[in-house]
């Protein structure tokens, strides 16, 4: 059973239904007798610190940390618990709540995800880790790089639509710039056999494409429930890659409607890679990691195994 837990909140998660939200999570938790500190700290540096302080601390470590927010929330919190055995706990409260998706998390209702998470019920996930760029960076989710990247930036920065179609508009007028760009992936823990150049013994190998981007996935989703890692598992110790290979805007364009509405996508320019670990290299393509900017290829990306606990359904 959890008992005691840090609860950090993000009023402006999904455009202001962050406040309401966190309102009624801090209600449902007292109301059960949940031992509660806040965090409601003013940048994200102040809340990794206030996390991490609460964590190493012998007297207030928390059984929990519950992220009252969407993944980007989570994003900002994984530095904090990383590797470190506390469990995270999900009131969903964002955009396009992913992980509390993929994981089975009620997300429009926070006294279902709170009896959820009191019950104790837990699920070890890997973590992707980000090299290069903005500097080291956890993801849970996906990190995005080109086209989907440059689309995630534009849809964080748009207060409307909400949800998954904020996602679609964004992209839809990303088409308008340049596609496709010569990409280098460096890939290691390549399964034998998966591109038509070998893999050494060591299960390394490169391949350079023209691409429109590469996502890649530690869980199946990103931006609201578009499946652009269809295979992905959280804790299988690897990577998914899905690389777009070069396509017209018009080919795009009919990509679009099925990517938002979570369909899996088949089509001759992709291709579906599982890996340990993958360097990319690519001229002027930016990065994000959960929705939030990683900065600018090159990166290296690697699976981090069995480093987060999360709070799920039994």
């Amino acid at each position: 059973m959890i008992r005691r837990v840090t609860v950090v909140t993000n009023p402006h998660s999904g455009a202001g239904r962050g406040h309401g939200v966190a309102g009624a999570t801090l209600a449902a938790l007292t109301d059960r007798g949940a031992e509660i500190t806040e965090v409601r700290a003013g940048t994200a540096a102040e809340s990794v610190r206030l996390v991490m302080d609460s964590v190493r601390s012998r007297e207030l470590r928390p059984d929990a940390v519950v992220c009252v927010g969407g993944d980007g929330l989570v994003n900002v919190l994984l530095p904090a618990l990383a590797n470190t055995g506390v469990a995270l706990g999900l009131v969903p409260a964002g955009t396009g709540n992913d992980l509390a998706r993929e994981l089975g998390i009620p997300v429009d209702d926070p006294v279902a995800a709170v009896e959820l998470l009191l019950a104790g019920n837990a699920r070890t996930l890997d973590l992707g880790l980000i090299e290069g760029g903005a500097g080291e960076q956890w993801f849970v989710t996906v990190a995005g790089t080109g086209f989907d990247a440059r689309v995630t930036l534009r849809a964080n920065a748009m207060r409307r639509p909400r949800g998954s179609l904020r996602y679609t508009v964004a992209a839809l007028a990303e088409l308008g710039s340049g596609l496709g760009v010569p990409y280098r992936l460096e890939l290691a823990g390549l399964a034998p056999g998966a591109l038509d150049n070998p893999a050494t013994a060591d299960g390394r190998a490169v391949l350079e494409t023209e691409a429109v981007m590469v996502a890649i996935g530690n869980t199946r989703t990103y931006g609201g429930g578009m499946l652009i890692c269809p295979d992905a598992e959280p804790d299988d110790g690897l990577l998914d890659l899905t690389v777009v290979g070069a396509v017209s805007r018009l080919e795009m364009l009919r990509l679009l409607p099925a990517l938002a509405a979570g369909r899996r996508i088949d089509h001759p320019a992709s291709t579906q890679l599982r890996v340990a670990e993958v360097t990319l290299t690519a001229p002027g393509a930016p990065a994000t990691a959960d929705g939030e900017p990683a900065g600018q290829l090159p990166i290296t990306v690697r699976a981090v195994p069995a480093a987060l606990r999360v709070l799920v359904p039994s």
